[in-house]
This record gives structure tokens, C-alpha cells and sequence, in this order.
């Protein structure tokens, strides 16, 4: 892998007489048309929609052509946070929305399912809209109603989809936790709900390892005694259900009636369901989704910015906890078909058929979505997915989680294709949208997210709350957004609420990720501003730590970590995952030599401890700062290791750190 200089334009703008050939562009010509507005450039566009932002929303409202059953009577009836009221007086639900784009696809594939417990097959628009129809009688049979809770142990399969939208359309509330989550970690999520119905599996293959997942089913109906049980054959489709889970009805009984969907008309702020938080910091948050805010920020999101539609096939490589799998469901509202993927996208090799590329192939996506650590690994692993399959379909990565680094960003234009569309971005499950990302009308650079989305104002401030430029300051959003939290569960004062967001700045979102906007008035994440590295006075962010780290000769992986303990600088500990066969001791010393030539000798750690594996969750996230506490002695419930990659490496590590910073 070649070294990629920051901030190189890897691909162009497209020129303004162009814009046309994107839906984005289309869409802001009609706005020019309407109010005689011209917009230069795509920064215009955007300062038109911020500063317009009623306007805005209303446009994307009538674009979409999104089905009220009762007109609203403002589109925003103050601009104030938290407490932003939305399209007062309309009566929606996202599924009905979903529901159009089947009907108008009846007949074409519309669902591509690859699993490594069940194998492959897909659906039509038609079948899918069958599952709902079933699933729903079940729902009902149960006595499930509006405002009841409806949770998931489910892996990514199209019975997941279909069961979200046959919850919602009844204007009941889902929420899932992946299967891979132990006993604690779903009644730490789902237990806060108190669902009335938990649909869930038996077990899953995770490569070609077979996990029953019967035992943990039980505990979590013990812990939840008044819930009913729907269980799912999946890893043994031949297990008697009565035996297996007594008490338990089986999905066959459950999906055995059909009928015509119901899809109840809400208030836009009506909640559609329940992300958690990592809980890598304490209890999860439940943080609480609406109908209306997904339903607009997606129609905006996959029209708009990911430039979607019926000629689409969207990969979307999640688990069913991460807010990118209700974000990917979305693609459907658009017409665009769906890629499921169940299994280890690592098994039996980054380059086997089971790799996200293998899979793209196959199902010939021209859209993917990953995880930024993912891409890495296949950069410094050498993988050459242009070459090795064909990608000739795909035409844009979107990639999140964590900050993508130059070289990689370099790596896809070399390794995959020189003309693709590299979008990272950087949003959250607060807002199961994005803060910053890409368009179809923006150009890309290395290591930088290229602009902030139409009706998102986003900006970088000082404590103080004036905006920077060129070096970091606080993410902040100074104006409401749709989809920003309706409430959180069991936060009847909204004391949670406010504290996580609006305790910095009054009546600003802090989001509380360092960001750095550049001379091109693009965007750098530089790491969270809780996690800033403190040495001697001088603020050093975590992400040029990694940036440096992630393509270092003999790195895997690494974690940068500040104690205030040790003098007036403290302690900087670096933990490597070194490759295989390393001469650790060799590979120190050009760690040490690359930080303080590359960066500044401030970034030179004290201490390089050389760790099994390092503290990651299952979507990517370092967790600097819930390590950070366990070594200064906070519980064991600082970290939920059921949201760890390798928890058996934990203990060790923490143990490891404690010594070396003992010795001083």
C-alpha cells in the first residue's frame, strides 16, 4: 500500500453543468427553478438548506412524496433543541412507505440474503410484503398494539426486516439486539422495555463454528417473565420448539395467517424504535427513534446523498444492534434492493468467498456499506478486491465507525476502482443519520470527510462556542435535525437526555467527537473530545495516533491512552496488536522513531505494551476511555463485554496497563 498524503484530491467535483446526472443535483436545480436562487457550488446548496431550513425540509417532504393522512400545520414550529416540534399535525408511518415501493416492485428481487447458517436466497417485493402480512397476524394474535414493545435476538436475515416493518406498521415499537450478545447484555438493552413479544433464533454458524444460542434464550426469559416467546429455527431447522423452548411458539404457528397490512397513521414524533448505545460508558441509553425523523432523514439520505434508486442494489455489511442496519433497511424506500449478510465476512480468509467484496460480487451491488476498520484491514493485508472479483457494478463506499486514514482512502482508488465515489462519514446512533459525510456533488480527499449533509448544521467551536478553523474544537449541531432523539426510555425529565447533549452549550448539540474543519472546508474527525490526550498542556487528538499507527510495517491494531499520574506531562500509553512473528522490541523502536519524526515527540508514549488483541466493539469503536477507567479502578461494568470483539483478552490487558504504570 502506497503512502496517500492527507487532504490529496483522490476524485474531482463534478462540473457544475453536470449536475443533472444525479438525483441531488436534479432536486437542487427544481429549488433554483422555485425560488431563483443559484447555487455555485454544493457549499451554497447547503447554506441555502441550513438557513432555509423550513424550506428545506418541506422540499424533501413534496420530492419524496411522503404520504400524510392528515396535513401539517408547520414544518418546524420553533427552532429550539431539545424539543423540536416537526410537522405538526401529520399522520405518517415508515412502513407504509416501504410497503409503496414493494407494490410498485412486486415482482423483482427486492431482498439478497447470504448467510453461513442457512445459505442463499432471495426474495421478491412481493414475498417480502408476504412475510409482513404474516408476521403482523401474529402480532395481533398476541395482542400486540401501538406503543407496545417488540424485540428481537436476530441475526441480519429477512425475517428481521419483515418483523421491523410488521411492528412498526402497527405502530408498535421494535427494538433487536444481534444474537451474538450474551445474557447481560440483552437484558441490559432490551430489559429497560419490558417487550410484550421477543422473536428470536436458536443459534447462527459464525464462519464454520455453530453457536446454540438456547441456553441464553432461556436466561433472558427468566428475566423477563411476563413476555411472550417466538422462536425461529435458524441454525436446526428441524428442532421440535416445544422441547427446545417450552412455552415458546413456533414461527411456523406464528406466520401461519395472512392478511392485508395494517400500516396505523402516527404523529411524526411517534417512536418506530429503540438503538442502545454501545454501553461502553454505563447503562445503554434507549435512545428512542421516531417514525417521521428516519422516515425524512433516510428519504434525504438515500435519494439525495447516496444518489439511490429502483437501479440500485445496496450492500449494507451490519449487525442488527448497529444503527447502519435501520439505516440500510431504508434503502428501500427508495426502490433500491437490499444485500443481507450473516456470517464472518473473515471466514476462512479476508479473500475468501464469504469476504464483503466475495459477496458484492455476487449479488453484482452497486452500493456498499462498511465499516471503516474493515477497509483497513483488507488496505494493510494487501487485498486487491479489484482484481481478485468483479466490481465493475459498484460505484460508492460509504464507510463509518471510526475515521477512515489517508493511505486507505488512497488503497480504494488503487486497489478497487480509480473512478468509484469514497464517502466516509460520521454520524451515530443519536441520530441514525450523519453529521458529516459525502455527496454526489462534492470531491473527495484523502482522509477527510468531504462536506456537511443538506439541512445539517454542523460546525467546530471553541469552549466558548466560537467556530475554528484548522484546528479542533467541539462537534456541534446549532440547528435541530428530524431525527435527533424523541426521547430516551425511562427518562421522564429528559435528565439523561440533556446531560448527554446540551450540557456544554445552552440549546446546542454536543456530540462530543474533536472535529477540525480544513482550508477546503472539508471535515476531520481528530477523536473524541473525552478521550483528547492531555500532555503538558498541549491537546493532542487520538485519530493522528492512528492515522500514523494504522499503516505502520508490523502493526495490526493500536490504542493510545493519557494518565494524569506521573509528573507534568503524565503517562502516554501506547497498546499494539502486533503481526504475526514481530520482533517487538525492533518493531518499539520504529514505532517511537515514526511518532516522533512524523508527528512530535510529544506523541512519543512513555510505555508501548504489546496486547493480545485491543478492546474494540463489534462495529469498530476503540474504547479508550472505558479501559482508561477500569485501569483506574472502576467496576466491571464499565465495559459490557458483550460488545467486545475478544473479551477473554480484557482482564489481561487491564492488568497489564496497571503494572507498567506502577513502575512509574
Amino acid at each position: 500500500m502506497k503512502n496517500t498524503e492527507p487532504g490529496s484530491q483522490l476524485r474531482p467535483a463534478p462540473s457544475r453543468n453536470t449536475w443533472s446526472r444525479s438525483q441531488m443535483g436534479r432536486f437542487l436545480e427544481r429549488i433554483e427553478a422555485r425560488t431563483g436562487r443559484h447555487f455555485g457550488d454544493y457549499e451554497e446548496a447547503w447554506a441555502w438548506s441550513v438557513e432555509n431550513l423550513e424550506d428545506f425540509w418541506a422540499e424533501v417532504w413534496d420530492h419524496f412524496e411522503i404520504i400524510t393522512h392528515a396535513p401539517y400545520s408547520s414544518v418546524l414550529a420553533e427552532r429550539t433543541m431539545p424539543g423540536a416540534t416537526w410537522f405538526d399535525g401529520a399522520r405518517i408511518n415508515y412502513t407504509e412507505h416501504i410497503l409503496r415501493s414493494l407494490a410498485r416492485r412486486p415482482d423483482a428481487t427486492m431482498v439478497k440474503s447470504r448467510s453461513q447458517t442457512n445459505g442463499s436466497f432471495d426474495w421478491t417485493g412481493a414475498r417480502l410484503t408476504e412475510e409482513v402480512e404474516r408476521i403482523q397476524q401474529g402480532l395481533l394474535r398476541h395482542g400486540i398494539k401501538a406503543g407496545d414493545r417488540v424485540a428481537g435476538y436476530l441475526p441480519n436475515i429477512p425475517q428481521t426486516l419483515a418483523s421491523y416493518l410488521a411492528v412498526t406498521g402497527l405502530g408498535a415499537i421494535w427494538c433487536c439486539v444481534p444474537p451474538e450478545m450474551g445474557v447481560k447484555g440483552v437484558l441490559g438493552r432490551i430489559g429497560q422495555l419490558e417487550p410484550r413479544l421477543l422473536i428470536s433464533i436458536d443459534g447462527y454458524r459464525w464462519g464454520d463454528k455453530p453457536i446454540a444460542k438456547l441456553d441464553d434464550l432461556a436466561a433472558i426469559r427468566s428475566g423477563l417473565p411476563g413476555m411472550d416467546t417466538v422462536l425461529l429455527p435458524y441454525l436446526d431447522t428441524d428442532i421440535e420448539v416445544d422441547s427446545a423452548a417450552p412455552g415458546a411458539e413456533s414461527y411456523a404457528d406464528f406466520t401461519a395467517e395472512r392478511a392485508e397490512v395494517t400500516c396505523l397513521p402516527v404523529p411524526f414524533e411517534h417512536p418506530l424504535t429503540v438503538l442502545f448505545s454501545s454501553g461502553t460508558t454505563g447503562t445503554p441509553k434507549a435512545i428512542v427513534h421516531s417514525h417521521g425523523g428516519l422516515l425524512l432523514e433516510h428519504h434525504k439520505a438515500m435519494g439525495l446523498h447516496f444518489d439511490l434508486s429502483e437501479a440500485d442494489t445496496a450492500y449494507w455489511f451490519s449487525t442488527t444492534g448497529w444503527m447502519v442496519w435501520t439505516l440500510g433497511v431504508s434503502s428501500l424506500l427508495v426502490g433500491a434492493t437490499v444485500v443481507l449478510q450473516d456470517g464472518d465476512p473473515n471466514w476462512p480468509s479476508l479473500d475468501g468467498p464469504w469476504s464483503q467484496w466475495a459477496v458484492m460480487a455476487e449479488t453484482e451491488a452497486t452500493y456498499m456499506g462498511t465499516g471503516s476498520a474493515y477497509m483497513a484491514a483488507c488496505a494493510h493485508a494487501g487485498v486487491q478486491p479489484g482484481k481478485i472479483w468483479d466490481l465493475s457494478r459498484l460505484r460508492e463506499i460509504q464507510c463509518s465507525g471510526s475515521p477512515l486514514a489517508a493511505d486507505v482512502a488512497g488503497w480504494v482508488y488503487d486497489a478497487i476502482a480509480p473512478e468509484i465515489m469514497l464517502a466516509p462519514t460520521s454520524g451515530g446512533t443519536d441520530i441514525c443519520a450523519a453529521f458529516l459525510g459525502g455527496s454526489p456533488l462534492s470531491a473527495v480527499h484523502a482522509g477527510e470527510m468531504a462536506c456537511r449533509p443538506l439541512g445539517v448544521a454542523v460546525d467546530a467551536w471553541d469552549r466558548e462556542g466560537n467556530p475554528l478553523h484548522g484546528e479542533p474544537g467541539e462537534l456541534v449541531a446549532t440547528l435541530p435535525m428530524p431525527s435527533m432523539p424523541a426521547f430516551f426510555w425511562n427518562d421522564p425529565e429528559s435528565e439523561r437526555y440533556r446531560s448527554s447533549y446540551f450540557n456544554a452549550f445552552e440549546g446546542v448539540w454536543r456530540h462530543g467527537d474533536w472535529l477540525v474543519r480544513t482550508e477546503r472546508d472539508t471535515w476531520v474527525i481528530t477523536g473524541r473530545s473525552d478521550a483528547t490526550l492531555n500532555r503538558g498542556g498541549v491537546r493532542l487528538g487520538t485519530a493522528e495516533f492512528y492515522a500514523m499507527l494504522e499503516g505502520h510495517p508490523g502493526v495490526n491494531d493500536a490504542l493510545v491512552m493519557h494518565f494524569e499520574q506521573g509528573g507534568a506531562m503524565g503517562q502516554l500509553v501506547l497498546l499494539v496488536e502486533a503481526g504475526q512473528d514481530a520482533d517487538t522490541a525492533a518493531l518499539e523502536r520504529s514505532i517511537r522513531t515514526a511518532l516522533r519524526t512524523q508527528l512530535s515527540p510529544r506523541h512519543v508514549p512513555d510505555h508501548v505494551l504489546f496486547v493480545r488483541s485491543i478492546p474494540r466493539t463489534r462495529t469498530g469503536k476503540r474504547l479508550e476511555i472505558p479501559l482508561k477507567r477500569l485501569v483506574q479502578g472502576g467496576s466491571a461494568g464499565v465495559i459490557d463485554t458483550g460488545v467486545l470483539v475478544n473479551p477473554q483478552d480484557l482482564d489481561e490487558t487491564v492488568q497489564s496497563v496497571s503494572r507498567i504504570l506502577a513502575r512509574g
